[in-house]
């Protein structure tokens, strides 16, 4: 069997993909956190509109908004600017309490999770540092 009109190509070569790049321990617990709170800001969306505490359109809006800056914020924490982004998400979802009440606890505990983070993650980022260094490495 012929294939009439076609004309014959050479194969392709593979596309080489770039080596991934080596992310340290914060910035994977600081981006884990991030993207926790992305899914759990799904929930107060809702209780917001269900109390009628805001209109609909602006407690979904707000509720879909704050889904999606946490959702990107949380591909920057690789970087200072990034991780400072990330506290400031801390403080204005501290602040949403102020619409509904239980985001007070809500916000301390993410809060203190982001703490956590970001202090064990640094430390395991610098005994990775150390290990890789003793082995050469570096």
């Amino acid at each position: 069997m012929t294939d009439a009109g076609r004309t014959s190509r050479p194969p392709r070569a593979p596309r080489m993909r770039r080596p991934r790049r080596d992310r340290g321990a914060r910035e994977s617990l600081l981006s884990i956190t991030l993207v926790l709170e992305a899914i759990m800001f799904f929930f107060p969306m809702l209780v917001v509109f269900g109390k009628h505490t805001l209109p609909a359109g602006l407690a979904f809006g707000g509720g879909i908004a704050a889904i999606v800056i946490l959702a990107l914020a949380s591909r920057l924490t690789g970087s200072r600017a990034g991780v400072w982004f990330g506290w400031l998400l801390q403080a204005a979802i501290l602040a949403t309490g102020f619409i509904e009440p239980f985001m007070v606890a809500v916000g301390v505990v993410f809060l203190a999770l982001w703490v956590f983070c970001f202090v064990k993650g640094g430390q395991l980022d610098r005994q990775n540092a150390a290990r890789r260094a003793a082995l050469g490495e570096d």
